[in-house]
């Protein structure tokens, strides 16, 4: 055996997850709305939906951690 850096071959697949394009996923731009909104009125997820699919919810749920954070002066 050799003292070496073990690679997963999964990783590749792990990181196309993270560069999932979203600009047609109709969650992810609800979750982007509703994100924008809540920090345009410095609300921290004032709505609670409810998805049958987990996949769905999870689409929301990085639409709208990128609405929140990206709210910039000009969305005010």
């Amino acid at each position: 055996m050799t003292g070496g850096t073990v690679r997963l071959a999964a990783s590749p697949a792990a990181q196309d997850q993270h560069d999932q394009d979203y600009s047609k996923n109709k969650n992810y731009q609800l979750g982007m709305r509703d994100g924008r909104d809540d920090s345009a009125h410095n609300r921290d997820h004032s709505r609670k939906r409810n998805f049958k699919k987990d996949q769905d919810q999870k689409d929301y749920e990085v639409g709208y951690q990128a609405g929140h954070q990206s709210n910039s002066p000009d969305h005010k």
